[in-house]
């Protein structure tokens, strides 16, 4: 016997804000286009989460949530700082070539960090947190802390985590230049003892 799993409203509306964002952007998705996706009344929308800020906020909160665990634990069952680095690398291009919608995503919600106070704080504490998996899952027994002694571990985590996105802003705007989806090699390169 198949068992049902049964999703409550908040959690419907949830899901289908999160699709609608990640396929059209923010700015192309009314609260009515989520209502639709959902199957649910414009006015439960306001019930579950107040405002359009509200609903995106809780989009913020899952996407952080699930792919931030999801890369912790994997990256927790890795054996070595160097198979670590080649995991973050693969599973960065892995995420650019299966579910780019992730990324426009995060980027849709950077961009409205720079003129949101609650989108700020939520993107600044999802980059610390993927700097501080950085730091204790790659960077605490690599070679690299040493090389780097005179620097903060934090900063190069910081460092890492930029050159991470910053070229996955180039491959998702530029999908059909492969040297930019082979640049993400190269950072195995670079960040390898």
């Amino acid at each position: 016997m198949m068992e049902v799993i049964k999703i409550n409203q908040s959690e419907k509306i949830l899901m289908a804000a999160f699709n609608c964002i990640s396929t059209k952007g923010y700015a192309n998705v009314s609260l009515r286009d989520i209502a639709n996706e959902a199957d649910v009344v414009l006015s439960q929308l306001n019930y579950y989460y107040k405002n359009k800020e509200g609903l995106f906020t809780e989009v913020i909160k899952m996407m952080i949530k699930r792919y931030l665990k999801e890369f912790e634990k994997c990256l927790d069952a890795e054996q070595t700082s160097h198979n670590k680095v080649d995991f973050f690398v693969d599973f960065l291009k892995e995420i650019l070539e299966n579910n780019p919608n992730l990324f426009y995503l995060l980027y849709d919600f950077i961009s409205l960090a720079l003129w949101s106070p609650s989108f700020k704080k939520l993107l600044s504490d999802l980059f610390k947190d993927l700097s501080i998996v950085i730091e204790n899952t790659i960077l605490e027994d690599s070679p690299l802390k040493e090389y780097f002694k005179e620097y903060d571990i934090n900063s190069l985590a910081r460092m890492m985590l930029g050159v991470m996105l910053g070229t996955a802003i180039q491959v998702i705007v530029d999908p059909e230049n492969e040297s930019l989806f082979e640049s993400l090699n190269v950072i195995k390169i670079a960040f390898n003892d």
